[in-house]
């Protein structure tokens, strides 16, 4: 947990050839602090006082960790990968990725 945030919740996957788990991406509550910070205010009422913000920071998956775990995991002895059902109505159907000869 960065020293900005109140709470973090990270995504970690399974990476065997580092035999235990990676982060892929994280979400930061970081209540009023970057708003104190850059002076970023609101106001309940037209003329009411104005109020911190609260902030959420909030990465996208890292694409080449994300790509590395699906292929660690899921990679068969022949050398193909089994697409993981989850992702395979993003992937027209296809079940498995395998070498062409």
């Amino acid at each position: 947990m960065g020293f900005a945030s109140a709470k973090t919740y990270d995504l970690e996957v399974w990476m065997p050839s580092r035999d235990g788990f990676m982060e892929i991406s994280s979400c930061s509550n970081c209540a009023d602090f970057q708003a104190r910070r850059s002076n970023i205010r609101f106001r309940r009422e037209p003329k009411g006082k104005p109020e911190f913000v609260h902030t959420l920071n909030g990465s996208g998956l890292a694409v080449g960790r994300t790509v590395s775990a699906i292929l660690e995991n899921f990679q068969q002895a022949d050398g193909s990968v089994v697409v993981p059902e989850a992702l395979r109505p993003y992937m027209d159907g296809i079940e498995r990725i395998s070498v062409s000869k």
